[in-house]
């Protein structure tokens, strides 16, 4: 008996498709318009092409055994270290591998941290901890502060334990600590001798390392980009090769006490092509210093920027692909920011939902069963090859400057990653960077997702600087629409009431919907309440009706048909009814000057500067 697909042509049988076959059919859907407008662009300028052949003869990029899972890391930052032993341990219980150890004060605590590293805190944080059984420690010592990483191994020696056997990261960062301070409290010829021979105790007393970290995330927290990242922790893991070697630890023990850290955020190929082009960087660092090369160690952070205070479950995306691309680009340890960081101290459910963001990924998904998934693919491979050759240039030039320290003094780094930054804050505020909950897609009636009653901690100076220099401040992308909305809830607390704007709907449904949606989320987004309203064909029920509304502004909705007919008399309509500030959705034409004589005042539409208006918006109302 033939079945129905005994006749279906195979694969064989159907011509090759070309380049030129794909291109014939996507001019026939751009219609005359360039080839170009399918091409993106990075912040470092690298073009992203919407197609690549595949890579032949790819190497495995990935510093994990075969199918080995990377660390599942959980955050430690509770200031009490009671409370931040009982977080510990719950996490310990409940599938994390590894504990990220935070001090108050260190660039990575986001205002809380452990309070100290005083022998007896140490002693209250891991207790019931068993530091010999695998568990994977990484201690984030404050530079200026107490010698956490020495205080640590007294703990271990006073246990009887045996150092070669604890996991633990030392994770010494001092430069990375002083980039985002501005200052350093000596120059860096001063730090090298005493950092080398902390180093060297640690090694002496049996410690496996690593010991210092190059952290790349300052400068992603500064806005900056993905070469601009990789340039810094190049140029950090450079600067402290040089300080161990001067130190007297042979240069290929002192490679192997330096591990790196990069955030990983939700733009999964760039996040997996940084990752990757680390590891090439890395190699292309130790045959300089003629050393064969070996894996790095890499641990990821989920990014701090892309972290929203509304709406903050989709935080919990975000952080997923992030973690999926970091974990996929071979990644030793993850660690997870709980989705309501930026709110405050995470409770107990966001930090589950770190945790689990990660064992679905491992134990459901599988992840790590995969090596180097990315390796032949033709768009990550071309993207991790010119981030790799950009971010040499840019290390190449922190060299010429004198090392990581220098490079910071002359402003090197600050100077490439404000410009960054500025062009990233323009994206924002016109929204062709898109922040769910936050510039788009607002939901001003959320309900408030909880965290604990800790206040954040301010630590005093710990001495005068010597050293000065602009910091790589960190930032969050959402801040300043968030800025809006609590301008927004501060006029509800005290009025009962937020500032609302009248969609002014003219014509039918089918002329205003879309333009009415449009100004919905754009006002709603700085916490401007939306009144909506029927299409109006009469300026006079218009007018009643918005005054009616009681709001501060108007926004006129429809279609260019429509406005060519109606918005001059609506304008004029809602401008005698009180209205002193007129939006029009949609972009200035012609008919621009017409339509302000009539009393519009602004227009709203994509691409323009969402924020800039939002901000005028509410200078207008308190003007009013």
């Amino acid at each position: 008996m033939t079945s129905v697909t005994d006749n279906l042509p195979l694969a064989a049988d159907f011509p090759k498709a070309t380049d030129a076959d794909w291109r014939k059919l996507v001019d026939g859907v751009l219609k005359g318009a360039p080839f170009e407008k399918l091409v993106g662009k990075t912040y470092d300028g690298l073009k992203i092409q919407p197609l690549y052949p595949r890579t032949k003869g790819a190497a495995l990029l990935t510093g994990r055994a075969a199918a080995a899972p990377w660390l599942i890391m959980q955050r430690v930052d509770h200031p009490d270290a009671a409370a931040a032993n009982a977080q510990a341990l719950q996490d310990l219980e409940n599938g994390a591998t590894g504990l990220e150890i935070e001090f108050a004060g260190g660039p990575g605590a986001r205002g809380f941290g452990v309070i100290d590293a005083d022998p007896a805190t140490l002693a209250r944080l891991f207790d019931g901890v068993f530091l010999d059984a695998g568990v994977a420690i990484s201690l984030n010592p404050v530079a200026g502060r107490q010698d956490a990483g020495t205080l640590f191994a007294d703990m271990v020696e006073a246990k009887k334990l045996d150092p070669a056997g604890i996991d633990v990261r030392f994770n010494y960062q001092a430069l990375s600590t002083f980039a985002v301070r501005g200052a350093a409290l000596a120059p860096w010829s001063e730090y090298e001798a005493p950092f080398a021979r902390i180093v060297s105790g640690l090694i002496g007393r049996g410690f496996k390392g690593p010991f210092v970290l190059a952290d790349g995330r300052p400068v992603h927290d500064a806005g900056g980009s993905e070469a601009q990242e990789l340039a810094f922790v190049l140029s950090l893991g450079a600067t402290y090769l040089r300080m161990l070697e001067r130190g007297g630890i042979d240069l290929d023990v002192a490679r192997q006490a330096v591990s790196f850290r990069l955030s990983a955020d939700a733009d999964q190929f760039l996040t997996m092509a940084k990752f990757r082009a680390l590891r090439q960087l890395w190699a292309r660092v130790e045959q300089a210093c003629g050393l064969a090369p070996r894996p790095a160690f890499i641990a990821a952070e989920t990014a701090w920027r892309m972290l929203t205070q509304r709406d903050p479950y989709v935080n919990m995306l975000r952080a997923t692909i992030a973690t999926f691309a970091a974990g996929l680009a071979g990644a030793n340890a993850i660690t997870v920011l709980p989705h309501t960081l930026a709110r405050g101290l995470p409770d107990p459910f966001a930090r589950r939902v770190a945790r689990n963001t990660q064992l679905l990924l491992l134990e459901e998904s599988n992840l790590a069963k995969v090596s180097d998934p990315a390796a032949g693919s033709g768009g990550i491979e071309t993207l991790t090859s010119e981030l790799c050759a950009t971010a040499w240039a840019l290390f190449q030039e922190a060299e010429k400057a004198g090392g990581a320290f220098a490079a910071l003094q002359q402003g090197l780094f600050q100077s490439k990653v404000a410009a960054t930054r500025k062009a990233r804050e323009a994206n924002i505020a016109k929204r062709r960077d898109v922040l769910t909950g936050a510039s788009e897609f607002p939901n001003l009636h959320e309900a408030d997702a909880t965290v604990l009653d800790v206040k954040p901690i301010a630590l005093p100076p710990s001495g005068e600087p010597k050293c000065k220099f602009d910091a790589l401040a960190p930032m969050r992308l959402a801040a300043p629409f968030e800025a809006l909305r609590d301008k927004s809830d501060a006029a509800l607390k005290a009025r009962g009431t937020r500032p609302s704007v009248f969609l002014a709907n003219l014509g039918t449904p089918a002329d205003f919907t879309a333009r009415a949606t449009f100004a919905k989320s754009f006002f709603e987004a700085s916490g401007i309440q939306t009144v909506d309203s029927e299409g109006f064909a009469d300026p006079a029920k218009l007018a009643a009706a918005f005054k009616a509304s009681g709001a501060a502004l108007a926004c006129l909705c429809s279609s260019d048909k429509v406005y060519a007919e109606h918005a001059e008399a609506a304008a004029r309509a809602l401008q005698t009814a009180g209205g002193r500030h007129i939006y029009l959705a949609g972009r200035p034409t012609e008919a621009e000057a017409a339509l302000r004589a009539a009393g519009v005042t602004g227009f709203v539409f994509a691409g323009g500067d969402a924020l800039a208006t939002l901000q005028d918006a509410y200078l207008r109302m308190e003007q009013a």
